[in-house]
Formats: C-alpha cells, sequence, structure tokens
C-alpha cells in the first residue's frame, strides 16, 4: 500500500531547550486509521503539527504526498495545505460567523464561487447531523454541536489526510463516539485519519485502526494493528 506520509529519523526542537521529538520514523498508509496516543508532554501536538505544516522539523526528513515537506518553497504551501484537514481540540471556529459560515470559510479562501458553496455546505450540515443548526453562531452551540461543525470545516474540502488533535478532550461518552462515527465514515471513503487521544475506551471502537504511542518524544509500536478489535463497527 502506498505511503500518504513518511517520516525518516525526525527531531523537533523549539528555541535551544531539549528536543520534543526525537528519531521519529514511521509510514501512514493510504486511507488508513490511525490513533495517536502517550501520556501528557509526549510530543503529540508537536508531531501533529509537523503533520499538517505548521511546523518544520528541525532534522530528519518528512514527506507528505511523495514529497519532501522540509523542501517546499512558501508559494506551493497553501496548495498542500488544502490537501489536509485539522480538527484542534478547541475547535478554534470564527465566533461572529455561523455555522454555514464557518464550514464555508475553507471554500472562500480557496475562491470558490459563492454559486458552489452552498449545496456541499449543506451537505456537510447534515453529515455532521446538524441540519437545522446553519444559522447559529458558535457561542450559542453546545460543545458537541461546536466540534462536529469544526469537522465539517475540516473535511469540507475532501482532504486526503485528516488530522484530528483530542477531538473528544471537550465532549461526553456518547458525542465522543459520535465523532468517531464520523472520522470512520470518512476514512471509509478513502481519506487518511489520524487521531490524537488519550481516551484509550475509543482505541478499539475502529476494526484494523493502526495505534503509535509516543512516549517522551519517541514513537513505539508505529505500525501495530490495535489488539483484539470488536467484530463490527461503531
Amino acid at each position: 500500500m502506498a505511503s500518504i506520509v513518511q517520516f525518516e529519523n525526525v527531531g523537533l526542537r523549539y528555541g535551544s531547550g531539549d528536543e520534543t521529538l526525537s528519531d521519529v520514523s514511521f509510514s501512514l498508509n493510504t486511507g488508513s486509521f490511525y490513533f495517536l496516543t502517550g501520556p501528557s508532554g509526549a510530543g503529540k501536538t508537536s508531531l501533529l503539527k509537523l503533520l499538517y505544516l505548521a511546523q518544520r522539523p528541525s532534522r530528519g526528513t518528512v514527506r507528505l504526498f511523495g514529497e519532501d515537506a522540509g523542501a517546499l518553497p512558501r508559494t506551493r504551501l497553501p496548495g498542500f495545505r488544502r490537501r489536509i484537514g485539522v480538527v484542534f481540540q478547541d475547535f478554534r471556529l470564527v465566533p461572529h460567523l455561523s455555522a454555514y459560515d464557518n464550514i464555508a470559510l475553507p471554500l472562500r479562501v480557496a475562491g470558490v464561487s459563492e454559486s458552489d458553496i452552498e449545496a456541499p455546505v449543506r451537505e456537510m450540515l447534515a453529515w455532521v447531523g446538524l441540519t437545522d443548526r446553519g444559522r447559529a453562531k458558535p457561542p450559542t452551540l453546545s460543545g458537541g454541536e461546536q466540534q462536529r461543525i469544526a469537522i465539517a470545516r475540516a473535511v469540507i474540502g475532501r482532504p486526503e489526510l485528516l488530522v484530528a488533535d483530542e477531538p473528544t478532550g471537550n465532549v461526553d461518552p456518547d458525542m465522543a463516539e459520535r465523532l468517531l462515527h464520523l472520522f470512520d465514515s470518512l476514512n471509509r471513503l478513502g481519506t487518511t485519519v489520524v487521531v490524537a487521544t488519550h481516551d484509550f475506551h475509543l482505541l478499539n471502537r475502529i476494526p484494523n485502526a493502526h495505534m503509535m504511542r509516543l512516549e517522551k518524544g519517541r514513537l513505539n509500536d508505529p505500525t501495530g494493528a490495535l489488539r483484539n478489535p470488536p467484530p463490527g463497527r461503531a
């Protein structure tokens, strides 16, 4: 299976301190589902930043879509980033925009005409179960509703890679499973999904998912499928 991401002896250091990530090497297969786990401070968020090009490695090579991400000229970065969807734990919705307009934002930034925006935004609202909340603004939405809007915004551009940083950290267990089901549905359509989580109750909810575990900036078991998966999907 082709790799969509390759890390080769990657290290990441902020300033002159110790490395946050050290000698990290792994490949992500196109169309697969991965959980990234590890204790607080292990470097999960830093690794995700490298994946969605918010950070460049201090050493080593990060290859995305077959190209060395560290060697990309700045003019090509926007196009690369449009191939990657990102879901943040703190949602990062624009508070004065409606749910509809938050979801539409990536398409507008990409220059899509207004006549071609409404249908996909309505489709995303239906996909996350919020058809009737399109005109609501983020402060009036629950945490679970805000996270679903953030997911819709992240995937409206049909990304090849989806990166989610603790997406279930601010919601109750029932909503966490519902969010995970959305990621699973997207993965079934061919998107490679990486979910960073500390919630071990979710790890066996996706059969054939893979688990990567960070410990003190180093990666353990980067390719192993989760053990004893349940017989059916959540």
